[in-house]
């Protein structure tokens, strides 16, 4: 990253987090500065490396390297993440819904990939979304999964070993589909070396943290590099207070309900093979 962004990004967790300051300690010794502690966690991340393998560059021990990365993660995520991971608005929803209904998936909001979006679907009811596929009608929106996905209302699965044409043809448009956070996720890794690693030995909020401090990161640079032209596609955050489209649900009965309807295995076969009627009724063997 630039120079200016990191130093947008140190700036934001000093003032956030009092470890981050450059203080003393007891006996009036000055401790170590934001520049070592950022500077070994974000060498962490972007090449993956552990603790020790940094400690000598930086003048740090190995656990002091650890804890600065994930207090820096937890710090990048409270102090970024409003303005770099906000929810969609519902202008944002029609943009999506139009773009992916003209690639022949109506209703879809996009694709899913990763353990944090799992968890976020987990939390989060879909925006309400009405559409009617194969003279069928259905109110919430979903997201194209591959196989490892559970078989929920929300999500539209490929299918394996396919037989016949029509669902030969819509798995391959499902997969070409997916392609987009395919492609996502492989610059994501290219930029950030820690996501690459195997993590198995990390808990899940460990895992969430950052795994979500890389993609805010990530979004940091793309907007400094970015060209002038992409903003013209209504993807710029201007800072104002638009209420996100979706919301937790508010009281326990309705967070029972969201998680009955999410896990409904039977919607989920309803929308794939309405889906692969509409493929097929719409693209065919184009």
């Amino acid at each position: 990253m630039a120079r200016h962004v990191f130093n947008r990004i140190r700036e934001g967790v000093v003032a956030h987090d009092p470890y981050f300051e450059y203080k003393t300690d007891a006996l009036g010794k000055l401790g170590f500065s934001s520049h070592q502690k950022c500077t070994a966690a974000i060498c962490m991340l972007a090449y993956g490396i552990p603790g020790d393998l940094v400690d000598e560059y930086v003048r740090m021990s190995e656990t002091t390297c650890l804890m600065s990365m994930y207090k820096f993660c937890q710090a990048v995520i409270e102090v970024f993440g409003p303005e770099y991971l906000r929810q969609p608005t519902a202008a944002d929803t029609e943009r999506l819904l139009a773009t992916n209904a003209a690639r022949g998936f109506p209703g879809m909001l996009g694709s899913i990939d990763s353990f944090s979006s799992l968890r976020k679907a987990c939390r989060r009811p879909p925006p309400p979304v009405n559409f009617e596929i194969n003279g069928h009608q259905y109110n919430k929106g979903y997201y194209l999964a591959d196989g490892i996905y559970p078989q929920w209302s929300t999500f539209v699965k490929t299918i394996s070993k396919p037989q016949g044409e029509k669902r030969k043809r819509f798995a391959q448009m499902q997969e070409s589909a997916r392609k987009d956070v395919e492609r996502a996720f492989g610059v994501l890794q290219s930029r950030w070396g820690i996501v690459r690693n195997p993590a198995l030995s990390w808990d899940e909020t460990k895992l969430w943290e950052v795994m979500t401090a890389c993609v805010i990161m990530h979004n940091m640079i793309v907007e400094d590099e970015h060209d002038e032209s992409i903003f013209d596609q209504g993807f710029d955050y201007q800072g104002e207070n638009v209420e996100p489209l979706d919301q937790e649900p508010a009281t326990f009965e309705q967070f029972v309900q969201f998680h009955r309807e999410l896990r409904d295995w039977y919607t989920h076969l309803d929308l794939q093979n309405d889906l692969v009627e509409h493929v097929w009724d719409h693209i065919g063997n184009q």
